[in-house]
């Protein structure tokens, strides 16, 4: 068999926790869990789960079966390369246990002894059609909350070999998730053993690292990410927001400035200028807003440039990145197009529009009370007080806002998701002695 030609480091185990080995030993007899047919593992972020359950899986799969195919899933091939595929390769390596990685675009997959393990993206609801055609002995899913419900169905269906198994994991999302709902509520009746993690559960985490995370986090995802809670996201996103704490007269100097515009047509557009301050907390530094329904007509592609730059002159700024909401195509080249005469517009990009990842950062730094906005925003500072989730995506299991009263917020949200290395540093300063 063809071997690898790129050298893969070996994995260096260090010693596993008592719920760790539990989940890569439960198929094993004296367990009395041998009898399962799934294990969900779920539980607060970076408590070990993937680990244990990647290594726990090929040594089940190995010891089982011959000449079988199995299904290896994540949100995304990326997400799943990241997570399970290059860490489960230092640990084949680290046994010294041979493997192919075949990277073809058709049927990527890893051959390991005579078994096939594919490689599949779940990131939307045609994915299920890559599963069409396979049988196989057993699937291991990373991050399977994130998956769509009709490709957990049809994971299921594909694994049909005697003796074939499920093993998934999963962050914990709202109590309604269909996974929630129709798996881990359900445990009994569908004999799955659901094993629930916390960062204690990962002894390769130092008491330092784990307060880190728990500052990251706050409300609802203090609750779901650090105590692995499946629990509603209700009310205001941005409840922790206080006009008497988060909203300030005056402004240090700063360092650094950043600009987020969410691009509208019916809808407002925002430009919103944010810095960081000598004192290492971010602020909103002001804004700027026009739209049909606040001003009675919109502005083309060119006025809108001009006003973008009249804003950046008004504060005599050179901001690091304009992070553009990554459907105003338009306007975008708008702006490329005269990055010679405005140099500023040669630091335009896209921004990332991650949702929930976003909102989670936000809230993170208002609790942490490193994010501050300056009074004269009175939109956005309205936009905090407003912002709500929707209550009907949740009785479907959806964490999804109502899109209202955020075109300010959504610009804010394309900033943090654009500056992590700026967001982590911020929120791991120490306070002063």
């Amino acid at each position: 068999m063809m071997r690898n030609k790129r050298e893969v480091s070996s994995f260096k185990f260090k010693p596993f926790s008592k719920k760790q080995k539990q989940l890569m030993t439960w198929w094993m007899e004296p367990s009395p869990h041998v009898d399962k047919d799934i294990v969900i593992a779920d539980g607060s972020i970076r408590a070990g789960k993937t680990v244990a359950m990647s290594n726990g899986f090929v040594d089940w799969s190995l010891a089982n079966f011959e000449g079988e195919n199995f299904i290896l899933s994540g949100k995304s091939m990326g997400a799943l390369t990241r997570n399970v595929l290059n860490p489960l390769k230092q640990m084949l390596t680290a046994k010294g246990i041979p493997y192919h990685h075949v990277r073809t675009t058709e049927e990527p997959r890893l051959e390991i002894g005579l078994n096939n393990y594919y490689l599949f993206g779940a990131n939307n609801v045609s994915s299920k059609d890559v599963l069409t055609g396979l049988t196989a002995a057993g699937s291991l899913a990373d991050q399977v909350e994130l998956f769509p419900e009709n490709f957990v169905k049809t994971l299921i269906d594909r694994c049909s070999i005697e003796g074939s198994r499920h093993w998934w994991n999963c962050n914990p999302e709202g109590p309604y998730h269909f996974l929630k709902k129709d798996y881990i509520d359900k445990a009994d009746m569908k004999k799955i053993l659901h094993m629930h993690f916390t960062l204690d559960d990962n002894l390769t985490l130092s008491e330092d690292i784990k307060k880190r995370y728990k500052r990251m986090h706050e409300g609802v995802w203090y609750q779901r990410n650090i105590l692995g809670l499946w629990v509603l996201a209700e009310g205001l996103v941005y409840d922790m927001f206080d006009c008497d704490v988060h909203i300030v007269s005056k402004l240090p100097d700063m360092k650094q400035h950043w600009i987020g515009v969410d691009y509208g047509t019916a809808n407002d557009t925002v430009f919103l200028l944010i810095g960081l301050g000598t004192d290492n907390k971010l602020y909103i530094i002001d804004e700027w807003r026009w739209g049909r329904k606040t001003k009675g007509k919109s502005k083309t592609d060119v006025q809108l440039r001009i006003e973008l730059q009249k804003f950046i002159n008004k504060h005599n700024v050179m901001p690091k990145w304009i992070f553009i909401d990554p459907s105003a195509a338009s306007f975008i080249t708008e702006l490329f197009q005269h990055r010679k005469e405005f140099p500023a517009f040669k630091r335009v990009a896209k921004a990332n529009n991650d949702v929930k990842d976003g909102i989670r950062r936000v809230s993170s730094l208002l609790g942490a009370l490193n994010l501050f906005i300056h009074e004269r925003c009175e939109g956005t500072i309205e936009e905090f007080q407003s912002y709500s989730w929707d209550e009907k995506a949740q009785e479907r299991g959806k964490d999804e806002p109502i899109k209202e009263h955020d075109h300010g917020l959504d610009g804010l949200r394309y900033i943090i998701n654009g500056i992590l290395k700026i967001f982590e540093f911020v929120m791991n300063m120490k306070e002063a002695a």
